[in-house]
This record gives structure tokens, sequence and C-alpha cells, in this order.
């Protein structure tokens, strides 16, 4: 292998047709080395190559670190994972490139990332697949021919086994290193400097020979080898062999210049030895200065984590003085709770023992109360009195199959007593309590007898039980608010509320003494099999012997009873339980059978409703057929009935009831009519009343409407009660032609009949 040094004359160019591919290893953008590497090549050969590659090794991935600092091997990866970090290594080593591709100033440069361990060897490899004609690599240190050749440095082994056929250039901060027989860096200025030396070698002086860098020795234009590998006896510098040539020429037949040439080698010789050791005396020393500054580097490092290692230990200490100071405290306040909790242990052991004997004292009085009751209920002619044995064997033992209900009080259980279905209701064991309550319960209904109230068939004392018949429909709340699978049309709901009417009523004039309900609720009020009504769970009523005026507003200390929603206000107010409690209760019960709502807020929503001519809109649209003129007139009853005062409520019997017995006469003439004429044709039915019209007349939206009907209608409201459409006037016409066909259809069905 030839080497050469920039400079050297020996062979000429190559031809500027052909064509060659130049690489250039590069380490990183940052370093010295690869820049000065670059900018030469590109000075020196990009002009001439046909191909020009940056090229970068970057380390065989065998281990991919993880966020907790440690290395996992690839093998234990899954292949897409090790895929993408390779993928993102390659993609930094592309970012060294970009500043070497600002300095080509050319497009068409090509990047190229190989991956191995030993850079030396990827190299070599490379060369050898790929044809590099020429290789270019850069060396930080100025004396690194002198330092670094000898050894096993990536420059080294390239200059050593890269083939013949290919140039390698390594490019130092003062030199270049080549292997090339034909460099293309020689310039002609040099090589008419090198000619000049050899013309005037025999009259030059040993002082004027050699060009030192301290000009400690006089300047020259003599160019001299660089010692590429380490020996020096197998190289033969340029002005050496000019010298041969000039012995050996016709020139120099006569050998007069032969005492010239001795001196010259010795000046050379001596030249070559202080060069070496000047180079390696200026290695040394940038070698001690890159180890300070990297001494100095790591002082710095060190330095600062020193810094930050005590900055970390003075917060860890203030954190363990606050912490001590926080248990202190702590310890402080746990002490106090100790004898707050002492405290309280003695008061809690001293409240046990006075519970203990006042529940001695209850349970005592409990007994012997028991005693009295159970005698009072024994002796009581006005019920039958069943056996614990009877209720349970008619509740199959208290089954919970047989469970229907259940209340504050108890549960509800289905029995049979005499092949009779009934409903019985079982105190809790636990419920002493409601002993009076249980009590009140038998003496009131003992003494009522009304077709529209539960009627109550016997009890149990021994078992705390009450019998009454069984309604098998349930409650009326199941139908309101759970929606209930069977049809509940707007008649039914008319009929029962004249029901539980009269029953109020009822309850209200009883003698000798009226008695009040206080719990009327849509759950109970009961559904037979008929859907007849019938008021139920009057375990609250009340018989009142006082009973205060209207007109006076009386406060009392009492204890309230019934449900939210349903109280009346006076009454929650002021503690005065009157009659006309009962009919606030009432009022709402109406207000949800027309909207099917819960009582919340139901009061103000019909108020608006009236208001704003709207009411269809609030009424329960489940029931398609409202006859909405009598819906309206409940609707304003229901209301009176719910004023905030009893004195500006509507009477019972003089204003409500009579008002119900119509509206139910006329749900049940509905109702009548159904059954009678239920194969009349659609066209013949009024859309408002439901009913075969007597006096057709039509309406401005298209359709016939009963007279009356239509007229009360437009009275109150300017849209179509089918189409819900705005009408363009209120004027209606009479239906002559579908009157004639109604009354011939009349005729014809009571022909029939």
């Amino acid at each position: 292998m030839k080497v050469k040094v920039d400079g050297d004359t020996g062979g000429s160019t190559p031809p500027a047709t052909e064509k060659v591919t130049v690489a250039v290893a590069v380490k990183s953008s940052e370093g010295r080395g690869s820049q000065r590497a670059v900018k030469w090549a590109v000075e020196k050969l990009l002009p001439k190559a046909h191909r020009f590659v940056f090229i970068h090794i970057m380390p065989t991935i065998t281990t991919i670190p993880t966020p907790s600092g440690e290395y996992i091997p690839v093998d234990g990866l899954e292949a897409n994972v090790v895929k993408l970090y390779t993928a993102d290594k390659r993609a930094k080593c592309e970012e060294i490139f970009i500043p070497f591709k600002i300095l080509c100033k050319r497009k068409n440069v090509e990047t190229l990332v190989l991956e191995g361990n030993n850079p030396a060897t990827v190299l070599l490899k490379y060369v050898n697949d790929s044809g590099i004609k020429s290789i270019v690599l850069g060396s930080f240190s100025p004396s690194y021919f002198a330092r670094k050749l000898k050894g096993s440095s990536v420059p080294s082994i390239i200059l050593k086994h890269a083939p013949d056929c290919c140039d390698v250039y390594v490019v130092s901060s003062n030199k270049l290193m080549t292997n090339s027989l034909n460099p293309l860096l020689a310039a002609e200025g040099d090589l008419r400097t090198i000619n000049k030396q050899q013309s005037s070698a025999s009259s030059a002086s040993a002082e004027s020979v050699f060009h030192n860098r301290s000009s400690s020795l006089a300047a020259s234009h003599l160019s001299f080898p660089e010692f590429v590998n380490g020996n020096s006896s197998n190289y033969v510098s340029p002005q050496h062999r000019n010298l041969e040539d000039m012995t050996t020429g016709p020139e120099a037949v006569k050998g007069c210049h032969s005492s010239t040439y001795s001196e010259q080698l010795d000046i050379q010789d001596e030249v070559d030895r202080l060069r070496l050791e000047l180079q390696d005396s200026l290695a040394m020393y940038n070698q001690a200065c890159e180890d300070l500054t990297h001494a100095r580097n790591k002082v710095q490092l060190f330095s600062s984590q020193y810094l930050e290692e005590s900055e970390k230990v003075n917060a860890a200490k203030k954190r363990e003085e606050n912490l001590r100071k926080i248990a202190a405290e702590e310890k402080e306040k746990h002490m106090e709770a100790e004898k707050e909790v002492e405290i309280a242990r003695k008061l809690l052991s001293k409240e046990v023992y006075e519970r203990q004997i006042a529940e001695l004292n209850a349970l005592q009085q409990s007994v012997e109360k028991k005693k009295i009751v159970d005698a009072l209920l024994s002796s009581d002619g006005r019920y039958r009195r069943f056996t614990r044995e009877e209720i349970e064997v008619a509740t199959d033992y208290f089954s919970e199959s047989k469970m229907i209900g259940e209340g504050a009080y108890g549960k509800v259980y289905k029995g049979d007593l005499d092949h009779t279905p009934v409903a019985i209701k079982v105190l809790h064991s636990d419920a002493s309590e409601k002993k009076e309550e249980f009590l009140k319960e038998v003496e009131v209904l003992s003494q009522l007898h009304h077709p529209h109230i539960v009627l109550l068939i016997g009890a149990c004392p021994d078992k705390g039980c009450l019998v009454y018949e069984y309604m098998e429909n349930g409650n009326l709340e199941e139908y309101i608010l759970e929606r209930n699978s069977k049809p509940f049309p707007w008649f039914c709901r008319f009929r029962i509320l004249f029901e539980v009417a009269c029953a109020l009523a009822f309850l209200h004039n009883s003698k000798p003494e009226p008695i009040i309900h206080r719990d009327m609720k849509p759950g109970n009020i009961l559904l037979d099999k008929n859907f007849v009504s019938k008021i139920g769970d009057v375990g609250l009523a009340k018989i009142m012997s006082d009973v205060v005026p209207e007109s006076i507003t009386e406060y009392r200390n009492s204890v309230l009873a019934g449900t939210l929603g349903y109280m009346d206000p006076e009454y929650q107010r002021t503690g005065t339980l009157r009659p006309k409690s009962d009919l606030y209760a009432f009022g709402i019960i109406i207000l949800q059978l027309l909207a099917a709502r819960r009582p919340n807020g139901l009061i103000m929503k019909f108020e608006n409703a009236i208001n704003c001519n709207s009411l269809v809109d609030i009424l329960d649209n489940s029931v398609p057929d409202w006859p909405l003129i009598e819906a309206e007139e409940l609707a304003r009853m229901a209301l009176k009935c719910c004023k905030l005062r009893c004195r500006d409520r509507p009477d019972l019997e003089t204003e409500v009831l009579p008002l119900l017995k119509r509206l139910a006469e006329f749900a049940e003439m509905h109702t009548n009519v159904e059954k009678n004429l239920i194969q009349a044709p659609t066209p013949y039915l009024c859309p408002i009343l439901q009913e075969v019209m007597e006096d057709p007349h039509i309406a401005a939206d298209g359709f016939t409407y009963e007279h009356r009907a239509i007229k009360l209608w437009l009275d109150r409201y300017s849209i179509s009660p089918v189409t819900k459409q705005r009408l363009q006037h209120k004027m209606v016409t009479p239906n002559h032609t579908l009157r004639l066909a109604i009354e011939e259809w009349r005729s014809h069905s009571t022909s029939l009949g």
C-alpha cells in the first residue's frame, strides 16, 4: 500500500471524465474532525464526484432503556418495540447530516446510517460491497499521524486494509494522509514550488532547507513527508527520488554534486527527527489539554451534583423538623383525645345504667298495659276474634309469598278465612308503640259500615292482627303513578272520585262526633274486582269532640300525623285539625287523577294551565278522549279544595258532592252509550264528547262536532280540538247532511233492537 502526503507529486490526477463515488465518514455534527473532513471533501472531491455519500456508523442495538434507568435485552422484547426504538435511533442519527448537507449546497447528496459495533469493519465491508472509489475520514488531533496511526484506530485500519481501487483520505487540522498514488489535492502552485526546489538543491545551504513552525529556522519552500505507518525505511521522499534521478541522469554523470546530496540527506534526517519530536510534544500537550478539560468538566459536574445533594439534604432536614413538630402536636392531641374518651366512657357507663333502669320500668309498664289491652280486646264484641293459629294457617305461617304490602307499623298478607279471601295486617313484634294505633283502628273500624269504606272482618289481639276484606285491584296509586297495564278511562276516574267523596261525607257526619281520616292519599284508596273504591287505613283517624270553627284560627301543640304532599297547610302551621283538612288531600287526589303525576307542584301547574287555556297539555295523555269541559270543571273544584285556609275551601256536601254526582252520572251515561252504540260509525261521534252527535256543526278546521261541545270549546280556546292548530275563525256551520244520516242510523238501530 502506497502512502502519500498532501502536496505529493507522485502521479497525475484522474481524468475529469471518470465517474467516481465519494464517501465521507462522519462521527457527529459538532466534531471538528468530521467538519474538517466534510469541508475538505466538498472543496476537493465534490466537483468531480458522480455520487457523494455521507456515512455514519450507529452502534448495534442490543438493549433498550426503561423509564427507571434499567436496560432490557432486545431478545426479551417484542419485535415491533425493537423496530420502533431502532427507527427512532436512526432518525436521530439522520439529524447529524443536516449541517453537512448545508455545506454541500447540492440536493443530490446521499446519506447512509450503518449499524455495527466496529466502525472500521463496517466501513471496509461497505467499501468492498459498494465499489466506493474514494473515502474521506477526519481527525481531531493535529498530530494524529505521529500519535494514533500506530494503534488500532479507525483511520489506521482503513488505510491498512482498504482495497487498492479505493483512495483513502484522512484529514487532520493541518495535514492530509492518503494511500492514493494519484491524490486529487496536488495543486499547480505546489508542483511549481517543488520543481523550483529541485533545480536549486545544489546551491541551497543547510539552514535554508526546512521550515520550522516557531520561525527559529530560515523559511523554506521544501515540503517534508509525514510518517504514516511508523516505518520510514520503506518510504522514499519526493526530494529523495529527484536527487537519485539527478545522480543517474545525463546531467550527473561526473558526480559533481555528490557531496551536496549527502548533506541534504543528513539535514533531512535531522529535520524528520525534530519534526517527529515536535509532533509528539504537541500530541502530548493536546492530550494533556483534553484530559484537563475533561477533568474540569467532571469537577463541575461533581460540584453541581454536590450542590443538588446538599439542597436535598437540607430540604430533608427541614421536612424532618416539620414532621417532628407535627408529631409532637398530634401526640398532644392524642393525649387530649384519650382524656376525652375516658370522660365519655364514664358518662356512657352512667347513661347505660340509667337506660337499663328506664327499660326495666318501661317493660314493666308495657306488660301491665298489654294485660289491660288484651283484656279489653277479648271482651269487645263488635268484631270477630281470631286465634293465633287461625292467622298462621291463613298466612301460611307468614310466608313471604303471601305478603302483598308493608306499612310503617307492619306487613300485610293475603289469606283465606272461612273460604273467604282476606287481607291480614300484622303489627311488628317490636312496634309496641304502635299498639295505640292498632287499638284506634279497631275502635274506629268496628263502628263504621259504609259501602265505600274497607270492611273490618275481625282481629287477633294475641298477634296484633287486623283482618279486612280483600281488595283484588290494589290501590289507586298503582294506576296513577306506576301506570298499571290495565286501562283506566276517565269515566272510571270520575266515578271513583264521587265514591270517595261519599265516604268522606259519611266520616265527617258520623255521630255523635265527626271522624277525620288525616291520611287521605291514593295509596289508601283501595279497588275491588269491579273497580269499586273503598277508603282504608284509618289507623290515623281521629274522632273530633271539639271541632274548632273555621272562622277562628287556633294554635295547638299537637303531634302532626299524615303524609307530606297531602297534609293540610293550615294543620301543619297551627296544629288545628278540621274536617276540611281531609278536603285538601281530596283536592290533591283529584288533580293526580287528572294529570297522573306526583303531588309536588301540581296546584301551580293546574293554575297556570287553566289561566293559559292549555289544560289539555297537562291531562294524562294515556286517556285519548278526555271530556275537556267536564275535566276543567273538576280541576277548578279541586283547586278550590286546595286553598291554604280552611275557610276558603268549598263545603263537601253542598258544593263538592253535587258536582261530583253530576260528573258521575255523565260518566255513567257515557258508559251506557258506549255499550249501546258500540257499532256506531266513527264519523257520527263527536271528537270532543265521543258520543253520537244530535246537532252536528262544522268548525274552521273542517271537522264536525256536537254544537254545544264546540261552542264551549271555542269560548275557551282558539285551537282545533283535533289538530291542535290555531283556528282561522270561530264560526261554525250546521252539517245537515250528517244530521240526516245520524237520524236514519238511529231509526235503523231502534228497529233492529
